[in-house]
């Protein structure tokens, strides 16, 4: 367990902790375009899908005192041996948690933990629409930016949620 600070901690997830990454997850499904998931994931769901991704790649937590405030994994871009330096990165922060340090302190664990097996490219797909709205604003592009992503294309009405068409942009970071 890597300590941030007195208060904030980066660990590896556990199964345990599926029911509280539902409830940060669900969030993003239900009230935002940031998902483009319509139906939010049982906890059973979700405990597999992080036994899936544990398996291969880091799969972490940002708590404090004890209560899980984010999350982030890397994911397999794809089965095509040429890409095994190039990973997904997904990160979710409990809507009340944001500004607060919690989504550098996870990427920056994630990205020491990928260095060290060898990951080289880091993509990470992120809704988009020109003009915010209130389904989607722009933090999760700007949030990239600050850590040193930048945009590398732009799909266009890509993804329907709320009876409207957004975009997907792929940012990129090479470590």
């Amino acid at each position: 367990m890597k300590t941030m600070s007195d208060e904030f901690k980066i660990r590896d997830v556990e199964e345990k902790d599926a029911a509280r990454l539902v409830e940060i997850y669900s969030h993003y499904i239900t009230d935002t375009a940031v998902s483009f998931e319509y139906t939010v994931p049982t906890v059973e769901e979700f405990a597999e899908r992080i036994r899936k991704i544990k398996a291969k790649y880091p799969y972490l937590v940002c708590e404090k005192n004890g209560v899980v405030l984010g999350y982030v994994y890397a994911g397999r871009y794809s089965p095509r041996e040429a890409y095994n330096w190039t990973v997904t990165t997904s990160i979710y922060v409990a809507k009340d948690c944001h500004r607060q340090g919690v989504g550098a302190m996870l990427y920056d664990a994630l990205e020491e933990r990928l260095k060290e097996a060898g990951i080289v490219n880091l993509l990470a797909g992120i809704a988009y629409c020109e003009t915010e709205d209130e389904y989607l604003t722009h933090d999760s592009v700007k949030f990239h930016l600050k850590s040193g992503y930048e945009q590398v294309a732009r799909i266009k009405t890509v993804g329907k949620k709320f009876n409207r068409w957004y975009d997907l942009l792929w940012m990129q970071k090479r470590i």
